[in-house]
């Protein structure tokens, strides 16, 4: 008798992560023996700072081995509170905090809590790939606002108030952005306020894993403007400033309402987040930011090198982004050509492929984040790998006709 397999419409109609696939992609091509450089994924080369690691190992002697209360251990619960105090001018309650298993399980924590079926989720372009796919989970449907790479990829007050409707119950974003490394000013940010406080009914889920990576100004919140604060969702983790992707640490700061949604929605999933981790978190807030800034120092440096190795290659069109560790070129003007083989580039998902397979560099096509036009370089590499993937990319672009 055969056996009847059937996915859900949930899984089938969920799309995979563009940056992982190619990250996959290149890592087989890697296995072959090619001398892939990697710009695909958004994980900063620094290893994690050593007073970070040492209070992993205490923990471990001290023995936090057992399950951990499922929004954090109120000590990290704290010593988030006093970071947002200090940094970022913010008052939040420990029961306003909670702590999950990184900024992307927080994100879809706080869509999951607020979104019903058709509920409307206003999203600009370009956007983090999973944003809409999390709204798809929750049945949500995602409204778009198009950006350009002239608007530095940031909307205006207008463009919000007329992407909204009597269903518009979500606005998300990210700030500094992934993937155009845009930052919004206070000015800017005050403008989209000034739109929210005349629609009470929609959340603002605010996604600041990125903060740090700022080289604008300080960063700015739109949790900051008291008329909506109650209605904003912040996003925020350890994985980027600290280099402590693999540690799986993040959390939100919300209303004590939704805060408490979210306690309520992890414990039925995953419960309370790695017990090591969570120690290792406070060591990170309570040590200051020197290794952070020494990081941003590098990353400055690089945006400054891919900046004039980009501006460098004809057709292409680059703006310099204050803010996170990727370029979203737009690379428009090589679609419709072919490569040495006969193939049609038709879109940018086919620019990366063809970016991969002839430069062996792996880049993110710009359709997986809602514009088709550009691709994403992330430049969390180190300067050698930098220079030469830029003149790989370079040479392949120069070979298309």
């Amino acid at each position: 008798m055969d056996t009847i397999s059937e996915l859900s419409e949930r899984i089938n109609n969920l799309s995979e992560s563009a940056t992982l696939k190619m990250t996959k992609l290149g890592r087989e091509l890697a296995a072959q023996g090619a001398n892939i450089i990697s710009l695909s994924v958004g994980e900063p080369d620094f290893n994690t700072p050593d007073h970070i690691k040492q209070a992993a190992k205490k923990a471990l002697d001290e023995n936090y081995t057992r399950y951990s209360p499922v929004p954090g251990y109120p000590e990290l619960r704290k010593a988030i509170v006093q970071k947002l105090k200090q940094e970022n001018g913010l008052d939040y309650d420990i029961s306003q905090i909670v702590v999950s298993t990184g900024a992307k399980q927080s994100l879809s924590n706080a869509i999951l809590c607020v979104i019903n079926p058709g509920d409307e989720v206003i999203i600009p372009t370009p956007y983090w790939v999973s944003y809409s796919e999390m709204v798809k989970l929750a049945e949500g449907e995602s409204v778009f606002i198009n950006t350009s790479i002239e608007s530095d990829f940031k909307i205006t007050p207008q463009e919000l108030e007329n992407a909204i409707t009597e269903k518009t119950r979500l606005f998300m974003f990210s700030s500094p952005c992934n993937p155009t490394g845009s930052v919004y000013s206070k000015e800017e940010l005050a403008g989209l306020a000034r739109v929210f406080e005349k629609h009470p009914q929609i959340y603002i889920i605010s996604d600041e894993i990125y903060e740090h990576i700022n080289f604008k100004s300080k960063h700015e919140s739109i949790a900051q403007f008291d008329s909506i604060k109650d209605r904003v969702i912040l996003i925020n983790g350890f994985s980027k400033s600290y280099a402590m992707t693999g540690w799986r640490l993040g959390y939100l700061a919300a209303s004590k309402e939704i805060a408490a949604a979210n306690d309520k929605l992890q414990g039925q999933t995953t419960s309370g987040t790695c017990s090591i981790a969570q120690r290792a978190g406070i060591a990170a807030y309570e040590g200051g930011l020197e290794s952070v800034l020494e990081m941003k120092k590098a990353f400055e440096r690089r945006r400054t090198l891919v900046y004039n190795a980009l501006k460098e290659i004809a057709e292409v069109k680059v703006n310099l982004p204050e803010g996170a560790f990727y370029f979203f070129p737009d690379v428009s003007a090589f679609f419709g050509r072919k490569d040495s083989n006969g193939n049609v580039i038709a879109n940018s998902s086919d620019l990366a492929l063809y970016l991969l397979n002839e430069a062996h560099v792996a880049t993110v096509g710009g359709d997986s984040f809602g514009n088709n036009d550009c691709i994403r370089l992330s430049y969390a590499a180190s300067d050698d790998q930098l220079t030469e993937a830029l003149r790989r990319i370079k040479a392949a672009l120069e070979k298309l006709v």
